[in-house]
């Protein structure tokens, strides 16, 4: 028996200490790769600055999150303002050539895309010439492929063109087939967030503002398309209705493409456009590789921030997407910072908490009593997304920026008539007359609907009130364009919820005038995660469960089970917009 134990213990002790030198080994290969990444980069004459598959183009720091529960992704991810930035000064950089974007699935937003092809036709007009290649294309890939001087396209390959579509899911006949009851209370007929709890069907201002909003981003974007290709709209239509594009053939004849060739053809091309030897290597270089080649220069001086909103919003203090106890130590900290001159808050958010959202709101009223704040909306800035711009000097926003949602609803599960039916049943106890005015299992008293009106309509009231301030406009002006309603960004121009249209640039060029700089750097908030806090934020999770779910079914099905079975999403009112849009 003695000797069991003594194989037991010395079994155990063999475990523990292989655990930690696979730990130390996994540490100290994550050292070499970060070391490997800080190698300096030196742009080769006749280079061509290459957009490839191998990039997602990101809006925030935050986004950038390489999970030890998602090893397999080995995409680079760069910052919006940073790819930009690239692009134009590869406009001036005698060594680049030209751009070669060669993407069948771009992982990047509406606004990022916009952006970036606005960036690359200005590129133009440098003389140097832009082509693309693709093999199977998604319509995003296209959208940004379609600004170059050529089109190629693999003889088997095929372009997704299909225009824009949503599908609304409803769970109302699912909670009532297992017995869960959804107490919802909102203010706005527009407020759709709730819609798949109360109905089974798209609701007529649902589908008016949904058919708005689609048809508003869609339009845009064609026009571009169109135009790129020098097709009239209503040819470019038909080619889409038709789906032209996902037959290789078709796609030359109606100029989706300008020649079908394989990937070495289209290389060989780009080297004669080069004048190379049949020696001679063709430098292609990324655009992470290109921003590394100029970005350790020294960036001291007056400094303009960049603060990043992007995700919900959330009472909290992790990194990820907008938690208001982080969020404020870094307004905070900004605040504080006397080299910097002016802070760009950049807003890719459809809200959340609205308690989380008006904390960040007063301080960021704080900050702009100190230093020019300018706001800039990425993708989405609706609900709680709109709220927290309310202090801003200036507003930018997109053409396609999902805009407004001005309202608030709160959603109180139960589970009633499901426990019922399995036997389950509760008497309470209470000290006072309304100790019990929710439970899990019976709701909301009367009495609790009545107080949970309320808090939805005085926290209405003081959305609005901070959008009047902001916009200078009446309750009533404010109140009819309201109720919850999602606008483009276009839209939002006309009707006064933002002052201009512009990107991200745009803000930051008019925050530096604001600040009267005439030579600035531009830093990013926050500041992106190691890759040694990544890992040990990872470990010090209490939810490791729902991260490896995540991971299993993809966020935008994880979003859907948390509607549902997340106690912590339902529990206060929110100001939250129900989706996003993407051309996919």
């Amino acid at each position: 028996m003695k000797s069991f134990f003594k194989n037991v213990l010395a079994n155990i002790v063999a475990i523990v200490v292989l655990c930690v030198v696979f730990f130390f080994f996994f540490i100290v290969m994550i050292a070499f790769g970060s070391m490997s990444n800080d190698k300096s980069v030196s742009v080769k004459k006749n280079s061509v600055l290459t957009i490839n598959l191998k990039t997602d183009i990101i809006d925030s720091p935050t986004e950038d999150q390489q999970s030890i529960f998602n090893v397999s992704d080995k995409n680079t991810s760069i910052l919006i303002y940073d790819a930009l930035e690239a692009v134009r000064k590869a406009k001036t950089d005698d060594n680049i050539k030209g751009i070669s974007i060669e993407v069948d699935n771009l992982n990047a937003g509406i606004t990022q895309i916009d952006d970036l092809r606005a960036a690359i036709q200005d590129f133009k007009k440098s003389g140097k010439f832009v082509y693309a290649y693709g093999n199977a294309v998604s319509q995003s890939s296209y959208y940004l492929g379609s600004v170059a001087d050529q089109y190629y396209l693999n003889p088997s390959g095929g372009i997704e063109l299909k225009g824009l579509a949503t599908e609304v899911t409803f769970f109302k006949d699912f909670a009532e087939k297992y017995g869960i009851g959804i107490e919802v209370i909102r203010h706005g007929k527009f407020k759709s967030a709730v819609e798949p709890f109360l109905r089974n069907d798209i609701s007529p201002e649902n589908k008016e503002q949904l058919s708005t909003l689609l048809n508003d981003i869609w339009d845009n974007t064609a026009s571009k398309i169109a135009s790129s290709r020098k097709m009239d709209v209503n040819q470019f239509k038909t080619v889409v209705d038709s789906l032209y594009g996902m037959i290789p053939d078709l796609s030359l004849q109606h100029k989706l493409a300008d020649k079908l060739i394989q990937k070495t053809e289209y290389d060989q091309m780009i080297r004669t456009k080069l004048s190379l030897k049949e020696d001679d290597k063709l430098n292609k270089i990324s655009l992470t590789k290109y921003i590394d080649s100029y970005s350790d220069k020294d960036k001291s001086g007056e400094t303009i921030a960049v603060l990043y909103a992007s995700g919900s919003i959330n009472n909290g203090d992790e990194y990820s997407e907008i938690y208001s106890d982080k969020y404020i130590k870094y307004i905070k900290e900004l605040q504080d910072d006397k080299k910097i001159k002016a802070v760009v808050l950049r807003i890719n958010s459809p809200g959340g908490s609205a308690n989380a959202s008006d904390e960040i709101l007063f301080e960021l009223q704080q900050l702009k009593k100190k230093k020019p704040l300018v706001v800039s909306f990425g993708d989405y800035a609706a609900s709680g997304g709109y709220y927290i711009a309310m202090a801003a000097d200036k507003i930018y926003s997109e053409p396609n920026t999902l805009t407004g949602s001005i309202g608030v609803f709160g959603v109180m599960p139960y589970f009633k008539d499901l426990a019922n039916r399995n036997g389950v049943r509760s008497d309470i106890v209470a000290t006072n007359a309304n100790s019990a005015y929710y439970s899990s299992l019976n709701g909301l008293t009367p009495y609790g609907v009545n107080l949970m009106t309320r808090s939805v309509e005085g926290t209405y009231k003081r959305f609005v009130y901070f959008v009047t301030q902001n916009r200078k406009r009446s309750f009533e002006d404010i109140d009819a364009i309201g109720g919850g309603r999602v606008w483009s960004g276009t839209r939002a121009k006309q009707i006064g919820l933002v002052d201009e249209l512009g990107s991200l640039e745009d803000a930051v060029k008019f925050a530096a005038q604001k600040a009267s700089l005439k030579s600035y750097n531009v830093s990013s908030y926050p500041k992106k995660m190691t890759a040694f806090e990544q890992i040990f934020s990872d470990l010090n999770e209490d939810d490791i469960s729902a991260k490896v779910i995540k991971n299993k079914i993809g966020k935008a099905n994880y979003e859907i089970l948390e509607q549902i079975t997340d106690k912590k999403l339902k529990s206060e009112v929110k100001m939250e917009m129900p989706y996003q849009i993407k051309i996919n």
